[in-house]
């Protein structure tokens, strides 16, 4: 069956035809099938996902088969396969197998397309936005077309619609394969040509030429093209039935553009004349152009000016074309297509208009051959940006190129400019560091044809959360994916969700009870002396009581008040300061009041509750209440009550001591620390004492110093101490502490038992 009789028999509503779509999911099958279906035929499709559009699809009619299979092409009439599937996918093998007649995309949309008077926009960037403003603009002038474009329309309600009783059918053309020479169109609108596509056209702009110049021959009535494209102009000004546009020497132009947030106006002129004032519902001089563009071949189908200037300023651009996916008063996150150099550059310029603080970009590079050849105008387009992130090549069901990759781009922006580029290799971590810069005032931009917004989807989930929080609380210090190695002094550990900084009792006591109510899951740190972090992070929000109300001090005769968030470090100081005795032992103790009352931190024989007189916590129940030390069980490293509720401040007592004294005790700490513990970063003690000796002195009889894994190293100081020698990963830390364990229990039979608190999940959760 050849594409004409394809084309006859789909206008043959009597005998409908069984037709069976591979790769359904995706956007431009979507449309076929949604066509089709229209038309009154038996539509079945396969894909390796379902999708909300297949789910909508299966509403209207669709059989939809997952996976793909040989038993779903069984009895069809004809099979449409998109570029992306491989000869050896089932359900196509068997089709060609069984002699069933099979179509690509391009050969089945050319099918339709005959069926009508049609609109075929082509060009390398700008037709989804371009064919769906002409869509809109006839369907506001009461014309009824039908409509396929390559994205969701928001203002068409879909990618695809076909009215019988239309004349129009706009569609998108692609150029990428070559297929745009199928079609034979009445009109045709060129909107630029450039090198584009090189793993198809080998030959480079020539070959890509001769495709176009094949369309043009084939389009019966106008073409409309971009002056601004020496390209586009070169193929089509030397036409009888070419009508062109652009900013000045064409037949239809803009003047007095005025760029607003979210909009942009100008003049419409038609060879000299005024036609009109329009402001566009979307932003950017480059779907200026679009719009010009559109209002040229819309005026060709016979639409009046004032109903294009009524549809243009209703028009609210496609999915992911510039699309603001996220707005607040503190920041602006937008998804964009965009992944060749000048749309790049376009999208940028459009970004700036808006005025922000800064233009922060996670670009997502499209195909290794584009990513090659294109490098240097790509490290150039991105010079707009304050801030790139670049995440690996999205193949596109191309194999790889050696030595190709997102570092390419990173290279070739630095190369270029003062931008800032970093390269973010793995897609589903890359949003913990672009989301941990964002900043109040910034415009975040997803860049690129695969699935970048997938990763800015994950961040206004978070950001959502976060804004909430800074309302509800007044906590302005927050952020999202904070690194926890910044806050341990092991330096490991993957990111905090929502990293919180309350500086006073009520904020603390806010948070902790707006997350509560949510069920998002609450840890308090500190210092994070004691503390080990998986890679992973920890889900949820992590607090770090930090100035104002938490790092106060203050001396009444002997005893000593110090906020959550104080060193202990500091409150030996106060204590000497003030001539007070018995906190010198505090000075070898690396952590916070708060992280010290809940494991009754100790060093040299004294532990924290052996001098609290009485601590000041946040309950269970969201109240603030302070309980003498009489009231608080404690144990060896262990609190009960300070597991439950959540540390605010204490009150320490000492005595009465000269200066000499305390001076002499604090040397003395300091000298017992530099001399038996390392210097290197660590998380203090492993594992607690077992009865029958000091961890340290087992694990140094067991030969077990200088034992790693990884960058992770049993001390030679101290066998109780693991030290990170360099870029120790959580999990070489908890590999050999694993090891010690199992060395303990079989040559010794002792249960270790770790001091050090381990938080948080292997692997990324969030």
């Amino acid at each position: 069956m050849t594409i004409s009789e394809f084309s006859q028999k789909l206008l043959n509503p009597d005998q409908p035809l069984r037709v069976h779509l591979i790769g359904v999911a995706g956007s431009g099958m979507s449309g076929l099938a949604r066509l089709l279906i229209q038309m009154g035929h038996r539509v079945s499709g396969s894909d390796r996902v379902t999708s909300g559009e297949t789910e909508r699809l299966r509403g209207l009619g669709l059989d939809f088969s997952s996976p793909h299979s040989s038993e779903a092409v069984k009895g069809v009439d004809a099979v449409i396969y998109s570029s992306a599937i491989r000869q050896n996918n089932p359900a196509l093998a068997a089709a060609l197998e069984t002699g069933i007649t099979t179509f690509r995309r391009a050969e089945c949309l050319a099918a339709i397309l005959h069926t009508k008077d049609g609109v075929v926009v082509s060009g390398t960037h700008g037709k989804t936005t371009t064919s769906a403003m002409i869509a809109h603009i006839l369907r506001q002038g009461d014309s009824q077309p039908c409509h396929y474009v390559g994205a969701e329309i928001p203002v068409l309600g879909s990618n695809a619609e076909w009215n019988e009783d239309g004349e129009y059918l706009v569609a998108e053309g692609d150029e990428s394969d070559g297929t745009l020479a199928l079609y034979h169109p009445k009109h045709s609108i060129v909107l630029n040509v450039e090198e584009e596509h090189l793993d198809h056209y080998t030959r480079g702009i020539e070959q890509i030429r001769e495709v176009f110049n094949t369309l043009l021959n084939q389009t019966s009535g106008s073409i409309v093209y971009c002056r601004e494209c020496a390209e586009a102009t070169g193929l089509c000004s030397v036409r009888e039935n070419a009508i062109s546009y652009g900013w000045e020497d064409a037949d239809w132009t803009a003047t007095d553009l005025s760029e607003q947030i979210g909009t942009v106006s100008f003049t419409v002129n038609h060879r000299g004349e005024k036609l009109g004032r329009v402001q566009l519902g979307i932003p950017g001089r480059h779907n200026v152009l679009n719009a010009l563009g559109a209002v040229a071949m819309a005026t060709r189908c016979g639409i009046d000016f004032s109903l294009m200037n009524r549809a243009l300023a209703s028009f609210a651009g496609a999915k992911r074309r510039f699309e603001t996916k996220h707005l607040s008063k503190r920041y602006r996150i937008v998804d964009d297509y965009g992944h060749h150099p000048t749309e790049v550059a376009a999208t940028l310029q459009t970004a700036r208009s808006y005025d922000p603080k800064r233009v922060v970009v996670l670009f997502q590079p499209h195909r290794y051959s584009r990513t090659q050849k294109l490098a240097d105008e790509f490290g150039k387009a991105l010079q707009a940006a304050d801030l790139v992130f670049v995440t690996d090549v999205y193949a596109a069901s191309e194999d790889p190129i050696p030595g190709i990759n997102g570092q390419t781009i990173v290279d070739a922006v630095r190369a270029n400019g003062e931008t800032k580029a970093v390269f973010v290799p793995d897609l589903t971590t890359a949003h913990h560091a672009v989301g941990n810069v964002i900043e109040n005032g910034d415009l975040f931009l997803t860049l690129g044809a695969g699935n970048v917004h997938e990763a800015g989807n994950r961040i206004i989930r978070d950001l959502k959360v976060l804004e909430e929080i800074q309302s509800d609380t007044g906590v302005t210090a927050i952020k999202l994916y904070e690194p926890m190695a910044r806050h341990s002094t092991m330096r490991v550990g993957g990111p905090a969700q929502i990293w919180i900084e309350p500086s006073e009792f009520d904020q603390f006591a806010e948070t902790v009870t707006f997350c509560k109510a949510r069920g998002i899951p609450v840890r308090i740190v500190g210092r994070g002396s004691n503390l080990l972090i998986r890679d992973g992070g920890i889900r949820g929000a992590v607090i770090h009581p930090t100035g104002g109300a938490f790092t106060e001090v203050s001396v009444e005769g002997e005893t000593i008040t110090a906020g959550a968030g104080v060193r202990f470090k500091k409150v030996a100081s106060v204590a000497r300061e003030n001539h007070i005795g018995g906190f010198e032992w505090m000075e070898g103790i690396p952590g916070n009041v708060g992280g010290a009352l809940r494991m009754n931190a100790g060093a040299m024989g004294v532990e924290t509750f052996d001098q609290v007189v009485s601590v000041t916590f946040l309950d269970e129940d969201g109240e603030i209440r302070t309980r003498d030390k009489s009231d608080i069980e404690s144990f060896y490293r262990n609190v009960p009550e300070l597991r439950r509720n959540y540390a605010l401040k204490a009150t320490f007592v000492g005595t009465p001591s000269n200066l000499d004294s305390i001076q002499e005790k604090l040397d003395q700490s300091r000298h017992h620390r530099n001399t038996t513990q390392p210097k290197a970063a660590s998380a203090g003690c492993t594992f607690k004492n077992p009865d029958v000796c000091g961890a340290g002195q087992l694990i140094d009889e067991m030969g077990l110093k200088e034992t790693g894994v990884g960058k992770a190293e049993v001390s030679l100081e101290h066998g109780n101490f693991i030290v990170n020698r360099g870029k120790a990963r959580a999990a070489d830390v908890l590999a050999l502490i694993e090891k010690i364990k199992a060395r303990a229990r079989e040559e010794r039979g002792v249960e270790l038992e770790t001091e050090v608190q381990i938080l948080g999940e292997d692997e990324v959760v969030f």
